[in-house]
């Protein structure tokens, strides 16, 4: 998923949960969008919790500490 935005990934997990909520899909299509569904979600929390982190490294006058974050 290193080639993949938060933006791409969020609009995929949003498709995943509305096929899932249509109810229309085999168990088999149902459980492969649901593994999917849960690395999307897996990779956009931790997209969010390094942004936090960058964000609590801000300073007053705005600029970023110079920390690894990864």
């Amino acid at each position: 998923m290193d080639d993949l935005t938060f933006e791409d990934a969020l609009k995929e997990l949003e498709s995943s949960v509305t096929k899932l909520e249509e109810g229309n899909l085999t168990l088999e299509e149902s459980l492969k969008l649901y593994e999917r569904g849960r690395a999307l979600s897996d990779f956009c929390q931790q997209v969010l919790e390094k942004a936090e982190l960058r964000i609590e490294h801000l300073t007053a006058d705005g600029e970023i500490v110079e920390t690894e974050i990864d």
